[in-house]
């Protein structure tokens, strides 16, 4: 059994999230909430998605587990006005969900679980620096990189961040000290990634007021931020790419 009402737009954000890195995903759904683990057909990039019951306006849930398209559910939200509700129901029966939305009803075939990719098990990672900066700073990065290159270095040196892009004949460097992020933890840190998978990442990541980033040297970077409020949690982990000599 699953019923739920959300915000439109907090449902939407939620997919965004997801969809970045997966067309479809298993969603494991629980008294608690629902939540989603997946990496990217690449194995390059991993998510994980809480979102808590209390991100709901009503929410009741028994434990099972569904799979959706992701690319199907986003087209739908493509018609949503940003203060609708979504009003959610599983038909385990006939293994469908209806999504009621501004007077408009749909109703979706799910995904049989079992052919979707199995959840990864997310590594225990100790990361010896950690980054806490606006989202809109580091897509303002992101953004600038993708002019001159297709990778970025991402560092701290002492009370600096840093974030590097090389191309050919150009170079863009943004440095953000101390005193200009919300939080810095300095360690060892310096990795290179792929800035097509950091383009991806950021879009969600930059309505974030708070993004966190956990890195190391030539480790994968580890960015975490909060949705609805504070009711849901995002979390990706990204692999580097090694700098050859």
């Amino acid at each position: 059994m699953f019923k739920a009402t959300i915000d439109a737009d907090i449902l939407k954000t939620a997919i965004e999230t997801l969809s970045v890195l997966v067309d479809e995903a298993r969603f494991r759904i629980s008294p608690e909430g629902i939540s989603v683990r997946a990496v990217d057909p690449a194995n390059v990039a991993m998510v994980s998605f809480e979102l808590s019951s209390g991100a709901f306006d009503e929410f009741s849930a028994d434990d099972c587990e569904i799979g959706m398209d992701l690319s199907k559910i986003n087209d739908i939200f493509g018609v949503a006005g940003r203060d609708e509700k979504v009003v959610m129901e599983l038909d385990e029966m006939s293994q469908k969900m209806s999504l009621h939305l501004g007077g408009l009803s749909y109703t979706l075939a799910l995904l049989d679980p079992s052919t979707i990719r199995a959840e990864p098990r997310i590594p225990q990672l100790e990361l010896p620096a950690e980054v806490v900066l606006n989202g809109k700073e580091l897509q303002r990065a992101v953004k600038a990189a993708e002019k001159i290159s297709d990778h970025m270095l991402l560092g701290v040196d002492e009370d600096v961040f840093y974030m590097e892009a090389e191309g050919d004949t150009d170079r863009v460097r943004l440095d953000m000290a101390r005193d200009t992020l919300i939080d810095l933890k300095s360690g060892e840190a310096r990795s290179l990634f792929s800035l097509d998978y950091l383009s991806d990442i950021v879009k969600p990541a930059s309505r974030s007021n708070e993004v966190t980033v956990e890195l190391g040297k030539d480790f994968p970077v580890k960015i975490g931020f909060s949705i609805a409020g504070g009711a849901g949690k995002v979390g990706y982990l990204l692999a580097p790419r090694i700098e050859s000599d």
